[in-house]
C-alpha cells in the first residue's frame, strides 16, 4: 500500500506558476494540496531581495520539498531581465570559447542558487538544423550534434555542481522544426534514423541527467497521427525502453497550443500513460486545479492509471530526495 492520498500524489506531479495576485488563493490551495512545484517567470521577479523573499516564503508555506524552477537559458529566454542586463544566448555564448561558456554558466548557476532556485528548465539539447527555425534558433549551441552533446554535458555538470538540477531540452529534439510549438503543433517529418544521429543524439550522450522536458512535437517517425511527442506512447516509451531513461520525464507547458487540443485532464493521462512524470503550467488558476481535480477523481477509480502515477512518484520523490533540501 502507498502511504499517500491520491490527491497527493497528484498534485505532487505539476509545477504551476504563481498566477500573479489575481489568482492567489488557487496557487496557496495548490500548495496546501501537496503542489510538486514553482515556475517562475519576468513577472515574478522585480528585485533580488524581492524574489529571494518570495521564494522564501512559498517555501515556508509548503509542506513538500518543492521544485522551484526557472526558465533561464541565457539571451532570449531569461527571466530576470528586470534586474540585469541579459546573458548571451546559448549559441553566442559558444561562438565566444568554451571558457566563455563555461563561465556565463558558473554566473547564471550561482545567481539562482542565491534566489533559491534548485530547477533550471536548461540546457536546450535541440540541434538547430533548420535555419529558419522560429523558436530555438540561437537558443541552441549549434547545428552540429556533437557540438550540443559537448555543451550539453558541460553546462549540465556546471549546474548541477553549484546545486542545481539540469533539465535537458526539447526531447525528441526541437531543432528542425518550422513552427513555434506554443501556436500550434510542428510536425518534424524525419526519418528514425535521421532523429537518432542528429536530434536524439545529445540526449542520449547525456543520459544521466536527472529531467528531460519532452516537445509537444509531431514527430511522425513516431506517430502516423498528429500525437504531441510529449504525450506519445512511442515517443516516450523510445525514450524509456530503447535509451532505458529511468529520470524524472516532464512536459513542456500544456497550455501552449501545440497541446491544447488534445484537452487538460485528458492531455495529462495521455502523458501519465506514456511514461511522464510531470506537468508544467504557467498559471494556478481556477481551471487548472478543476482539471488536476478531474485526474485525482480519475486516477482513484482507474487501478492501472494508479499504478501509473504511484511508479512516477517514485521517480519524483528520489530526486528530491537526492537534490532538494
Amino acid at each position: 500500500m502507498y502511504d499517500c492520498s491520491m490527491e497527493k500524489l497528484i498534485y505532487r506531479k505539476f509545477i504551476l506558476g504563481t498566477g500573479g495576485a489575481e489568482n492567489r488563493k488557487y496557487f496557496e490551495s495548490a500548495l496546501a494540496k501537496g503542489l510538486g512545484g514553482v515556475i517562475f517567470f519576468t513577472r515574478d521577479i522585480d528585485s533580488r531581495e524581492q524574489f529571494k523573499n518570495l521564494i522564501s516564503r512559498i517555501k515556508s508555506r509548503s509542506k513538500e520539498n518543492l521544485f522551484l524552477s526557472i526558465d533561464q537559458e541565457g539571451g532570449r529566454v531569461e527571466r530576470t531581465e528586470n534586474i540585469h542586463a541579459r546573458y548571451l544566448s546559448p549559441k553566442f555564448a559558444y561562438e565566444r570559447g568554451e571558457e566563455f561558456l563555461i563561465n556565463q554558466t558558473e554566473k547564471i548557476a550561482k545567481e539562482l542558487v542565491d534566489y533559491g532556485i534548485n530547477l533550471n528548465f536548461a540546457p536546450c539539447a535541440d540541434v538547430n538544423t533548420n535555419p529558419q527555425n522560429p523558436i530555438i534558433g540561437e537558443r541552441a549551441f549549434s547545428d552540429r550534434p556533437e557540438v550540443v552533446s559537448k555543451c550539453v554535458k558541460l553546462v549540465s555538470e556546471i549546474y548541477r555542481n553549484n546545486g542545481i538540477i539540469p533539465c535537458l531540452k526539447h526531447f525528441p529534439g526541437h531543432g528542425d522544426a518550422s513552427k513555434d510549438s506554443h501556436l500550434t503543433l510542428p510536425v518534424i517529418d524525419l526519418p528514425l534514423g535521421v532523429m537518432e544521429e542528429i536530434h536524439i543524439k545529445p540526449f542520449k550522450d547525456n543520459l544521466d541527467t536527472e529531467m528531460i522536458m519532452a516537445a509537444h512535437l509531431h514527430c511522425t517517425c513516431f506517430d502516423k497521427e498528429p500525437v504531441p511527442a510529449s504525450l506519445s506512447e512511442n515517443a516516450i516509451g523510445y525514450l524509456r525502453n530503447i535509451l532505458k531513461y529511468n529520470g524524472v520525464v516532464i512536459t513542456d507547458d500544456m497550455v501552449m497550443k501545440g497541446v491544447q487540443d488534445f484537452g487538460g485532464a485528458e492531455a495529462c493521462e495521455m502523458a501519465i500513460r506514456a511514461g511522464v512524470d510531470m506537468f508544467i503550467f504557467r498559471d494556478a488558476n481556477y481551471d487548472v486545479l478543476d482539471m488536476i481535480d478531474k485526474l485525482v477523481k480519475k486516477a482513484e477509480r482507474d487501478e492501472i492509471l494508479k499504478r501509473y502515477v504511484i511508479e512516477s512518484d517514485k521517480r519524483i520523490q528520489k530526486l528530491k530526495k537526492e537534490r532538494v533540501k
